[in-house]
């Protein structure tokens, strides 16, 4: 099997153009080899027609002197007889084999009558006239001899061989050309394997090839972005991890000094479990959007009160509000969302988690739903620190913190806005923030609201 690509181009257009050249000269030689047959024949006569006039108008012998003169004589065999046999013939020595004329062929045509014959070959038609001179009945019997069937058949095939060897030199010439956009994707490629996402080919074709280069540019883009996100998200998964097990590690060792305080000891298995829950916190956050983001995830929808939803999460979120003496301002209307009820709740909880997180003592939180034709938009909107506008594109980023120096005192790990994105992406909605340093944070959901037939 040939494996080069530029090989089999060009045995690929040898062969068609070879085919091609066959089928092209079946075809021309069938339509036209009968209608050339026809002309020349009708042409035949029409000469030897004008012979015969020629003959019975004058003297036979300036007849033939003005017979062997004429231009289309070569093109001819001309052979005149009378009742005693040959008496002139003009035969140009390069042609067809001559047809042979009978005896009884020529006392037919000497009688007075046509003779035209059925030749095997086109080049072998005879056409025979009588004429009257002053010397008796003669007989002129005309053969053509220029071009025929055959000889076109000829130039038929001197032209498509003409037009094969140009093609095939114009393709070898061509085919590197067309073959280069290949060996540079081939190349690529091979430094895709190696790990090397940066890849520029180069290629200002505007064809299959070029659109085919293009999107093998932005697959390059796209895995090389994909491979930052990965080593992103190893380095900041191992730093997470990092810090609670090191503090586990730390308090356990010390946990082994045999005079420590019972009172020590308690406060070091607190942290202990505390950093505990903290990394199975984390793992659990991580398996769930690993769900999420599987294709596909199936959503259990079903119809529900949205209003009553997001009581029911202030409700549970209580212990952490009322530590802080946070007031919430609540303006929820009566609104049935189609949806899966679990996810949408965990994006609740997740907000509303962040807006006490980072709410001062005494701050307030605002809450409310806004019911369109075709979505429903939920806001909540909190006095916080807010986040600088540089940090707003990425916090639905995995383990991104807007406020590090605050999150260092905060629990968390960077991963509630990512499963929040996710679940509201899931759904086909949108999420946006509007947030100013030192001025709060308004994050607003909008979900698609389906007609009540759905």
């Amino acid at each position: 099997m040939i494996k080069s690509l530029y090989a089999r181009i060009v045995l690929t257009f040898l062969a068609s153009v070879a085919a091609g050249i066959t089928i092209v000269y079946f075809v021309a030689n069938g339509l036209f080899t009968k209608e050339l047959n026809e002309t020349l024949q009708s042409s035949a006569t029409a000469f030897s027609r004008d012979l015969v006039r020629i003959y019975e108008t004058l003297p036979f012998d300036e007849a033939d002197a003005l017979v062997s003169q004429m231009n289309q004589l070569p093109f001819y065999y001309v052979r005149i007889y009378d009742e005693t046999g040959l008496l002139r013939s003009y035969l140009p020595p390069n042609g067809p084999p001559i047809a042979a004329v009978t005896p009884e062929q020529v006392r037919q045509v000497v009688g007075g009558e046509m003779y035209r014959n059925v030749p095997q070959s086109p080049d072998q038609f005879v056409i025979g006239l009588p004429f009257q001179t002053a010397r008796g009945t003669h007989a002129l019997f005309a053969q053509p001899i220029y071009p025929t069937s055959s000889l076109l058949a000829k130039w038929i095939l001197t032209i498509l061989a003409y037009s094969f060897a140009a093609g095939s030199i114009f393709l070898l010439i061509a085919a590197p050309f067309l073959v280069r956009p290949l060996k540079k994707l081939t190349k690529a490629t091979k430094r895709l394997a190696e790990g090397n996402f940066d890849v520029k080919l180069d290629i200002k074709q505007q064809d299959e090839l070029g659109t085919l280069a293009r999107s093998f540019e932005d697959m390059a883009r796209e895995l090389n972005q994909l491979e930052r996100m990965r080593r992103d998200f190893v380095s900041n998964v191992s730093h997470e991890v990092q810090s609670p097990l090191t503090s586990i590690s730390g308090y356990a060792k010390a946990l082994q000094t045999i005079d420590l305080p019972d009172r020590e000891r308690k406060r070091y298995l607190d942290i202990i479990i505390a950093e505990s829950d903290r990394v199975s916190k984390m793992g659990d956050k991580l398996l769930k959007l690993a769900l999420l983001e599987s294709q596909p995830h199936p959503l259990q929808t079903a119809a529900f009160k949205l209003d009553e939803q997001i009581r029911r999460v202030i409700v549970a979120c209580q212990p952490q509000w009322s530590a802080k003496n946070i007031r919430f301002e609540l303006d929820l209307p009566a609104v049935t969302l189609t949806a899966d009820q679990d996810q949408i709740s965990q994006v609740w909880t997740n907000l509303l988690g962040n807006s006490i997180k980072f709410s001062p003592e005494g701050g307030t939180i605002a809450v409310s739903i806004e019911q369109g034709a075709k979505d429903v938009t939920v806001r909540i909107a909190d006095t916080g620190i807010g986040i600088a506008p540089e940090d707003q594109k990425r916090i639905f980023e995995r383990f991104f913190k807007a406020d590090r120096s605050r999150n260092r005192r905060q629990s968390g790990s960077g991963l509630g806005l990512a499963i929040v994105k996710q679940i509201v992406s899931l759904h086909h909605g949108g999420i946006r923030v509007e947030s100013e340093p030192g001025k709060g944070t308004t994050v607003v959901v909008t979900l698609p609201q389906p007609p009540p037939h759905a």
